[in-house]
């Protein structure tokens, strides 16, 4: 996939889900599934309800993004 198609977005942790996946609401007020990105596993690089994060998203699945960055 090329990074045109990606769109980035702002939201917050509402909870965290087995795994290293997260309950993420979007500025727009839209819940979405949210999974670690590969450099944040690596780095071990926590992520707490209340966080403020960036996710990117595909055109393909409204509902599932990757945690890319975490403010």
């Amino acid at each position: 996939m090329s990074k045109n198609n990606v769109r980035q977005e702002r939201g917050i942790v509402l909870e965290i889900l087995p795994g290293p996946t997260f309950k993420i609401q979007l500025d727009d007020g839209q819940e979405i599934i949210g999974y670690l990105a590969g450099k944040l596993r690596i780095h071990k690089i926590k992520i707490l309800p209340g966080d403020k994060v960036t996710v990117e998203m595909t055109p393909y699945d409204k509902d599932r993004a990757r945690i890319v960055y975490r403010k």
